[in-house]
């Protein structure tokens, strides 16, 4: 696989504030969403310039994370975004109970952006138990194909969690967004050697179909003993995964954690895993 970088911008608001810890990218009305994984407010970019949209709640009066603050623990951790249909779907990590919630975000007859929270504590649990994992619960990547998720947990080899991927019913995880709590299908649980960047195993941080029933992922290889922690950084890349495995790979020289396809390039955000710096966005030419 061989990736060039043909652009590169640092996204900030109009008051010059950064948008901090970008984890996800969607195409949202005329623009795109960028989640930040430490705020209760995504980034909107759009030609206009980039605002906030609120995407859930304020969390103990607190609309920004941190652990210089001390308030790191009480983050929504945001980590995967994807399309349904004018709407995106936002998708906590499930790394802490705090964690495990979605939002839908729409924009109303007034193009005015809303949301649309939901506590999936149930479905984060069952994803859990079918990926076997006890702990160290991390989804940081989901795209949809066709009427299903397909959801990644990120690998920490340290930790004992490997690179997983579930297939859930989408309709039903939808439906607990209009109050209707259903158990969702899962299926298809797979199982991934992504290999390794000096000894620290690549990790799943987000996905995008990539025709045929392949999927796009992006993959760090981040030094960290939890699923709560960052850690310094051995290497990064992008794999073409089919139901077997990897196919294709090339190197990233970022800690990309989000992806998105415009047309047929591809456009990844940067976190830059430091609060007062801008996170960055990247236009990608991909060839496999």
């Amino acid at each position: 696989m061989k990736v060039v970088v043909e652009g590169t911008r640092a996204l900030s608001f109009a008051d010059g504030s950064p948008v901090r810890a970008a984890s996800a990218i969607v195409s949202f009305g005329d623009g795109w969403l960028v989640v930040q994984d430490d705020a209760t407010h995504a980034a909107w970019v759009r030609p206009s310039g980039i605002t906030p949209v609120r995407v859930t709640d304020a969390v103990e009066g607190l609309d920004l994370f941190g652990e210089a603050a001390g308030t790191k623990h009480l983050k929504p951790d945001f980590e995967a975004a994807c399309p349904i249909g004018d709407a995106a779907l936002l998708l906590g990590s499930g790394s802490s109970p705090a964690r495990m919630r979605g939002s839908l975000v729409r924009l109303d007859a007034d193009g005015e952006p809303g949301f649309t929270g939901a506590n999936l504590s149930r479905v984060y649990r069952d994803v859990a138990a079918a990926m076997g994992l006890t702990d160290q619960l991390n989804l940081e990547g989901a795209c949809v194909l066709g009427d299903r998720l397909r959801w990644f947990q990120r690998a920490n080899r340290a930790a004992g969690a490997p690179t997983v991927s579930v297939d859930i019913d989408l309709e039903t995880l939808l439906a607990t967004f209009e109050g209707r709590d259903r158990k969702v299908t899962i299926a298809n649980v797979r199982r991934y050697a992504l290999g390794d960047v000096g000894g620290v195993a690549l990790g799943v941080t987000d996905a995008v179909p990539a025709g045929d029933g392949l999927v796009l992922v992006s993959a760090v290889a981040e030094d960290t003993s939890n699923a709560i922690d960052d850690g310094p950084l051995a290497g990064a890349a992008l794999l073409l995964l089919d139901d077997e495995g990897v196919r294709d790979r090339g190197l990233l020289s970022a800690k990309v954690e989000g992806l998105t396809f415009a047309g047929t390039t591809l456009l990844a955000v940067v976190d830059a895993d430091d609060p007062a710096a801008p996170s960055q966005q990247l236009t990608l030419k991909v060839t496999y």
